[in-house]
Formats: structure tokens, C-alpha cells, sequence
């Protein structure tokens, strides 16, 4: 494992040392079979960590990339969904929570096709794995080819998209829902809150609480809303994790979780055309959903999408980052990209000590600088929205962003997060998509931003 560090790579004298110290987290975070976000906080793999760690490691090598999205595709349940957790059996069930014996999902999720083994829970997380194993193979074509990379993996990403687009689809409009806060990857989100407050919490002595152990109280979300998301996952589980039948109390479209979604059904168009197969159904879903999105979640007023509470049918005043990872959609109007450049530049999203884009609103109510999706900069978030602003031109704003980005992954030792008031590290370190990343922003020559497009 150690050779690769030693790989060549495109990137200046002055970013090897910052190269080489991504490389050695991913490394190190290395199971064997796939790459932790973290060996303290996070020792199982997770769904979008593991797309965002492949982008980074096909700069590192391309096999290890594709075993990455292996590992967790081999998790896929039958109804095809990629749950969010895939857990390791020689972890102790003490060392993270909600653990196997909380989602059970072997027995709970028999009837929607869960695995007998691995374990995993039984809620998922943003799309972002066919723009992952797109890119993975284009890093090296012949490798794919050899292992048959491509032919392998899009009929399990095609069964993947047909369950959020079946099963999911829970509003009128035909975009995406997720049913848990976890579920969109902002846990703790602002944006949540309403919609959480009709959610009686599980009470505090059903379960114990491992973040704890690792995080502190004061960046990690409340005990409340802790309540709430067992809550939410213990009625999910007792309806079987069948979205025909459970009761969801909780149901929301996101922006970002549906703009991942188009971004990742026109990876899908490329692998078809690549494989000899039709591209029509997959242009057409990303043409769909790119005409929901902005008819259902765009806000003209604040010009931001907004989360939908499908409960009570309405929009959540509240502005995150979610709200502006749409600029990663190829195809949105002109006149929306220029909007969502004006906020991303604005006081509300123009931190004073990153360059990083906060997760909420720095004058909005909620905003806390420090707990986890609250305000804190993301650098997974960051990097999306700097793979949008390439894509639609906007190169001066795309390059100031990827500056700070690996600014501040080095000095952060690859934070999992930056107070964006202090421009402190916070959460873990030695994080591992915010390595892999940076090493995709050191090492990509950005000739795949547009190609989606086409």
C-alpha cells in the first residue's frame, strides 16, 4: 500500500507534501476491503463517504477506487437500495451507535431484500455513487475494462436510482424524499427542525449514545434531537424499511440529495452509451428532475432552493447549504446559476476566516459555528459547489474556493470540518473524504466537469 505514495501526479512541488499527507489518510484509513471515514467517530463505512473517497483515490490507484464502490455495492438490498452504513462485524457493537443490533437489518429488512450479511442500517444517503464510479473509470478506461468495472456496477447504480425514483418519490411533484435527517447527510441541519418538532422523541435510557465518546457535546447534535432521529429509525424499522407501508412522520425533498441525483443520472447516460446500451431513459430523469427541481424547491425571493416539507406541502424558510449544491446541475437556467452565485457570495454564505462554504446561514437564527451541520464549512459540500461553479463557467469563484479548500485541509490536518467563524478544525481529523478530495482538486486536470453536460 505503501507504493502509492510514491505514484506520480500532476500537481506543483509546492502541493507534494500536501499530496502525500491526504495519500497516507486514505492509507491508513484502509480496511482491506474499504475506507473508513474515520478510525475513532466513524469505524464502519458509509454510503457518500465511500463515492467521495473512490473520486479521490482514482488519483492514487484505480483498482483500489473501484473495490471501494465494490465493498459497498456488494451491500446493495434487493429492492436496491444502498443503505448507509455497511458495518464492519469485527467492530464491537459498543464502539458506534445505532449499531447492527439497532437496525437489525438481516431480519427486520427481510421482506425488502436486505442481505443476510454484512449488517447495515436501513435508510440511505445522497446519490453521488454513479458520478463516483463514472469518474473512477475514466481515470484509467483500460483498467475498468479489464475487471469489468462498468458492466459490473451500472446495473446495481440503475436498480439504485429505480428505488428512489419508485419508492421514494412520496410528494406530487415527483422529486426525490428522504424520510430521515440522516438521510440527506446534514444531520443536524436547521432545515430539519420543523418538520422534527412533530416527532416525539425515544426516550433517553432506550439507547446510548457512542458520538459522544468522541465528539464534543457541544459540536454533536442535541440529545432532543437524537430522540428524534431513534424515533424516526425505530417506526422505520417496525414497518419492515418498507416505504410502501411505513408511516413517515418525517418526509422531505431536499435540494441537494435531488441535484446529486440528476448529476449521477447523467453519469448513468455515459456508462450506457459506454457499454453500448440506451442513454435515453437516464437523460430524460436527469431532464425531469432538473425541471422539478427548480419548479418545486427554487425560491426566487432568496435565491436559494429550499428543502419541501411534504407533510404539509410547503416550503422551510430556512437557507443551507443544500440549498445551493444545485450549481452542480449542468442544465440549470442561467438566470438561477447567476442568483445562486449572488448568495454563494453574499454575507450570508461569505465566511470571515474560510473560504469554505458554511452548511447554514451565518445571519440566519439557528446559525451555530461549531455544531456539526449548523454552520460549520464541510469541505464534501465545498467541493460540489466548486465542481459547479466550473461547470457553468464561473472559473474565478471555482479557483478562489479549491484555494481555500486545500489551504485549509493542511493546516486543519484534514479536518472533518472548519468553524467558519474561527476557522478552527472541529469534529475528527484525518478525515477521510476530506483527504480524497483534496487530492482530486490537486490532482484533476477539470476536464471532467463538463463532460456530464453532454
Amino acid at each position: 500500500m505503501k507504493a502509492l505514495l510514491d505514484r506520480p501526479a500532476p500537481a506543483a512541488t509546492a502541493a507534494l507534501t500536501l499530496r502525500r499527507g491526504a495519500a497516507r489518510v486514505l492509507i491508513d484509513n484502509w480496511t482491506g476491503t474499504s475506507t473508513v471515514p474515520s478510525r475513532t467517530l466513524y469505524p464502519h463505512q458509509w454510503s457518500w463517504d465511500s463515492a467521495f473517497i473512490a473520486i479521490g483515490l482514482r488519483h492514487l490507484s484505480a483498482r483500489r477506487a473501484q473495490r471501494e464502490l465494490e465493498s459497498l455495492l456488494a451491500a446493495q438490498w434487493a429492492d436496491g437500495r444502498i443503505p448507509h452504513i455497511v458495518f464492519n462485524a469485527d467492530v464491537p457493537h459498543a464502539a458506534y451507535f445505532p449499531s447492527p443490533d439497532f437496525w437489525q437489518s438481516s431480519r427486520a429488512g427481510r421482506a425488502a431484500g436486505a442481505p443476510a450479511a454484512p449488517q447495515t442500517s436501513g435508510i440511505v444517503q445522497p446519490p453521488v455513487h454513479a458520478l463516483a464510479a463514472w469518474l473512477v473509470h475514466r481515470s484509467d478506461p483500460a483498467e475498468s475494462a479489464r475487471r469489468g468495472f462498468l458492466r459490473r456496477v451500472y446495473p446495481r447504480l440503475v436498480a439504485w436510482h429505480d428505488y428512489l425514483l419508485t419508492r421514494r418519490t412520496l410528494g406530487e411533484g415527483g422529486l426525490v424524499a428522504v424520510v430521515h435527517p440522516w438521510e440527506p447527510g446534514m444531520d443536524n441541519s436547521p432545515a430539519w427542525d420543523r418538520a422534527l418538532q412533530r416527532i416525539e422523541p425515544a426516550h433517553s435510557a432506550t439507547y446510548r449514545r457512542a458520538d459522544l465518546n468522541h465528539g464534543h457535546p457541544a459540536d454533536r447534535p442535541t440529545d432532543l434531537d437524537y430522540g428524534r432521529y431513534v424515533r424516526l429509525a425505530t417506526d422505520y424499522r417496525a414497518a419492515g424499511y418498507d416505504d410502501r407501508t411505513a408511516p413517515h412522520q418525517f418526509a422531505v425533498e431536499d435540494p441537494g440529495f435531488n441535484a446529486l441525483l440528476i448529476v449521477s443520472e447523467l453519469a448513468l447516460a455515459k456508462m450506457a452509451r459506454e457499454l453500448g446500451n440506451d442513454a435515453r431513459p437516464h437523460l430524460a430523469h436527469a431532464g425531469e428532475l432538473t425541471r422539478r427541481l427548480v419548479n418545486r424547491l427554487w425560491d426566487d425571493r432568496s435565491g436559494i432552493f429550499r428543502v419541501r416539507d411534504l407533510i404539509d406541502d410547503t416550503p422551510v424558510d430556512e437557507s443551507g447549504v443544500t440549498g445551493l449544491v444545485p450549481l452542480i446541475v449542468p442544465q440549470l437556467p442561467h438566470d438561477i446559476v447567476d442568483r445562486l452565485h449572488r448568495t454563494l457570495g453574499s454575507p450570508q454564505f461569505t465566511a470571515p476566516s474560510t473560504r469554505l462554504v458554511p452548511s447554514y446561514d451565518l445571519t440566519g437564527h439557528a446559525f451555530a459555528p461549531h455544531r456539526y451541520w449548523r454552520g460549520p464549512a464541510w469541505f464534501n459540500t465545498s467541493w460540489l459547489i466548486e465542481r459547479g461553479l466550473r461547470a457553468h463557467g464561473l472559473h474565478t469563484s471555482a479557483a478562489r474556493l479549491r484555494q481555500g479548500f486545500l489551504a485549509d485541509a493542511g493546516r486543519s490536518d484534514f479536518a472533518e470540518y472548519i468553524d467558519p467563524v474561527t476557522g478552527a478544525a472541529r469534529g475528527a481529523r484525518h478525515f477521510s473524504w476530506t483527504a480524497a478530495l483534496t487530492l482530486d482538486l490537486l490532482c484533476t486536470d477539470h476536464a471532467d466537469t463538463k463532460e456530464l453536460a453532454a
